[in-house]
């Protein structure tokens, strides 16, 4: 079997962004509640197809500890938990008690995880080529994720909490990430996908401001929108890089950050009420499903083919390989 990395909730995750996409897309169109729905739920059993194997291999392991402070692919262990928050929304809409319970336990596992992973980077020898945008995943994802999702509960109290926890994280992260993009070689290959999340912290960002204020633009989230457009930007001058990178998953690392970019698009398409929003709003929600149908694509293929995920070798305990040693001699 191969090893299962924490990357591989990249699926739930990009899929739990197009449900939110879906999501918002009614507040301009008259969508069928349905689809929105049927996203959520897909979302949850593939969360469930990746959680229980990979969980069940990193405890048979006992490589919990190793997985939390891999400097690659330790943020995203945070990914699993966001998950519960975002399902908790979606969750609410049918049972708001059960909905708000399930977050409660998200959010406290986000921060937990973000806590742990915080004081984890405090005290090792990480360098700063080593740095990569995977490490807003868990304060910045998180707080801003949490910020959004109390405010559709109606916590009003803990939205601006939430909000200010993953402001502060981003613009602390954001100079140190920068700084390593700025100043030091390429990213490795495989790692490159992880340059979308530079567009993630200002889409989640106006998408928790629009969700504390409703579909009201003001100075605060234009400001926002402001870096989300130099972000996007970005990713276009980026386009001939992403192209060198072989699909795996990776690569999934572009549908969270880009679906709630186009999230963002359709708050701001209703709250000016920009003349032509609803076929703006359907072409916006067609080309975002449309990608992640190709992503879907791209990964059956690889599951068909052995590909998806990579074989990575399992490592074998050190008490095996010490009896195999002793058999020898």
């Amino acid at each position: 079997m191969p090893r299962l990395r924490p990357n591989l909730f990249g699926v739930p995750f990009g899929l739990a962004g197009l449900a939110a996409c879906w999501s918002a897309a009614g507040a301009v169109v008259p969508v069928p509640s349905a689809v929105a729905s049927v996203l959520w739920a897909v979302t949850a059993l593939v969360w469930l197809v990746v959680l229980v194997p990979y969980a069940g291999q990193v405890l048979r392991e006992r490589r919990l500890g190793a997985e939390l402070t891999d400097p690659t692919f330790g943020p995203f262990t945070a990914v699993p938990v966001m998950l519960v928050m975002l399902l908790s929304g979606a969750l609410a809409a049918w049972s708001r008690p059960a909905g708000v319970a399930v977050f409660a336990v998200g959010l406290v596992l986000t921060v937990l995880v973000g806590g742990y992973l915080t004081g984890q980077w405090i005290i090792s020898d990480l360098q700063l080529a080593q740095w990569h945008p995977g490490y807003f995943l868990p304060t910045v994802g998180g707080g801003l994720i949490a910020a959004n999702v109390a405010a559709r509960l109606g916590l009003d109290r803990l939205a601006p909490v939430m909000l200010g926890y993953g402001v502060v994280c981003w613009l602390v992260l954001g100079s140190i990430i920068l700084a390593r993009l700025f100043t030091q070689p390429t990213l490795p290959l495989k790692l490159r996908p992880t340059l979308a999340i530079e567009l993630a912290p200002p889409a989640v960002a106006g998408n928790a401001w629009f969700a504390m204020h409703g579909d009201l633009a003001d100075q605060v989230g234009a400001m926002i929108a402001g870096y989300g457009l130099l972000m996007l930007l970005v990713q276009l001058r980026l386009v001939p890089v992403f192209r060198q990178v072989p699909f795996g998953p990776g690569s999934w690392a572009y549908a969270f950050s880009y679906l709630q970019a186009v999230t963002l698009t359709l708050h701001w398409l209703a709250a000016e009420r920009v003349p032509g929003r609803v076929p703006l709003t359907w072409l916006a929600v067609v080309v975002a499903t449309g990608g992640v149908v190709l992503l879907v694509a791209f990964t059956a293929r690889g599951l068909v083919r052995g590909t998806f995920p990579p074989r990575e070798p399992v490592e074998e305990p050190a008490s095996t390989a010490r009896v195999e040693v002793v058999a020898r001699a």
